[in-house]
C-alpha cells in the first residue's frame, strides 16, 4: 500500500469539506483523522516513526498547510484513543488535543461528557481542566459515575468550591465571601453543579418572634428543589449543621410545594471537620471548603 498517497488523499478530501459550512463538518473530520491515524500508525510500523516526518514536509509542500510531526502524531493518537473512547460527532480535534494527556479514563470520560452536555468550546474545556474539576469531585460521585448511578442534587458540588477573589486579599467575614461570591454568581453556580439558580442572599424568615437571613437561597431546576447555602470563614462546627437544618426545615414547611423535592443544605467553610458531618443525623446537609482562587 502507498501509505502517503492514502493520507494525502483523506487530508485533502477534508479540506475541501471544511469549506463547506454545513454541522456535520467536525465529524466529517475527526473521520478523516481516524483514517488517517490508522494509516500513519501501520505507515510508521513498517517503516519507523521517522517516516512521519518524511510525510510531514511532504504534505505541506503538496497540500499548502503545515502538518508538524506534532499534528500527525496527534491524529496518530487519536486512532488510539478511539480504541477506549468512543469519538463524539460535538468534540473537535482540539478539545481532543486537550484530551490526550490525561491518564485516567474514567476522568476522560467525564469531560467528554461535559462538552456535550454543555456544548463546551476549547477554551472551556481548557479552563476547566486547568481547575481540576473531575479531581475535586467526590469520591462517591465518580463511583457514581463509573456505575452509571442516579446522581443527586449536592453530588457535584465540588470539593474544595473555588470562589474568585478579585480583591486579592484575606476574607475575614461572611460578609465579604457572600459580596465574592455575588460578584460572579454564574461562576460559583457552576462550582455546585447542573442546574443550580440563584434566588436571593439575606433571603429573610421568621422563626417564631426572630428574624433569621439564609445566606443564599438557591433553586436546583433538574433536581426541583430549594438549596439554602451558609458561609462560614471557620472550621466547621456542630452549631452550623443546627442552623441551616432549622432553615431547610422552614422552606420545607413554609415555601416548598409537594410537587417539589425536600430541600438540601450546603455549608461552606474555611476547614472541614469530617466528624461534624459524620455525626449529624440529617442527610440532606453537606459540607465543602472553599478556595479562593
Amino acid at each position: 500500500m502507498n501509505y502517503y498517497d492514502e493520507i494525502k488523499k483523506e487530508l485533502i478530501d477534508n479540506e475541501l469539506n471544511k469549506k463547506v459550512k454545513d454541522y456535520s463538518k467536525n465529524k466529517y473530520e475527526i473521520q478523516k483523522y481516524y483514517n488517517v491515524g490508522k494509516l500513519l500508525l501501520e505507515a510508521g510500523n513498517n517503516y519507523g516513526d521517522g517516516i512521519t516526518k518524511e510525510y510531514s514536509k511532504k504534505l505541506t509542500n503538496e497540500i499548502g498547510r503545515k502538518y508538524s510531526v506534532r499534528y500527525l502524531f496527534d491524529i496518530r493518537k487519536l486512532y488510539l484513543f478511539s480504541k477506549v473512547h468512543t469519538l463524539g460527532a460535538q468534540l473537535t480535534m482540539s478539545h481532543y488535543r486537550l484530551l490526550f494527556p490525561l491518564n485516567d479514563d474514567n476522568e476522560i470520560d467525564y469531560y467528554i461528557n461535559q462538552i456535550i452536555k454543555s456544548n463546551l468550546s476549547k477554551r472551556e474545556l481548557e479552563v476547566i481542566i486547568k481547575s481540576n474539576e473531575y479531581g475535586r469531585l467526590p469520591e462517591h460521585t465518580k463511583n457514581k459515575l463509573i456505575k452509571k448511578e442516579k446522581s443527586n442534587v449536592v453530588d457535584f458540588v465540588k470539593s474544595p468550591i473555588q470562589i474568585k477573589n478579585s480583591w486579592n486579599k484575606e476574607i475575614i467575614s461572611e460578609k465579604m465571601l457572600q459580596k465574592l461570591i455575588l460578584e460572579d454568581i454564574s461562576y460559583f453556580l457552576e462550582e455546585l453543579g447542573e442546574g443550580f439558580t440563584f434566588i436571593k442572599n439575606e433571603y429573610k424568615i421568621k422563626i417564631d418572634d426572630r428574624y433569621n437571613y439564609i445566606d443564599l437561597l438557591l433553586y436546583n431546576i433538574k433536581y426541583k428543589c430549594y438549596v439554602v447555602v451558609e458561609l462560614k470563614v471557620t472550621e466547621l462546627r456542630k452549631e452550623h449543621t443546627g442552623q441551616i437544618q432549622s432553615y431547610i426545615n422552614y422552606i420545607d414547611k413554609n415555601i416548598k410545594t409537594i410537587e417539589e423535592n425536600n430541600t438540601a443544605g450546603i455549608i461552606i467553610c474555611k476547614q472541614d471537620n469530617e466528624y461534624v458531618i459524620k455525626y449529624c443525623s440529617d442527610n440532606r446537609i453537606i459540607a465543602r471548603e472553599y478556595e479562593l482562587v
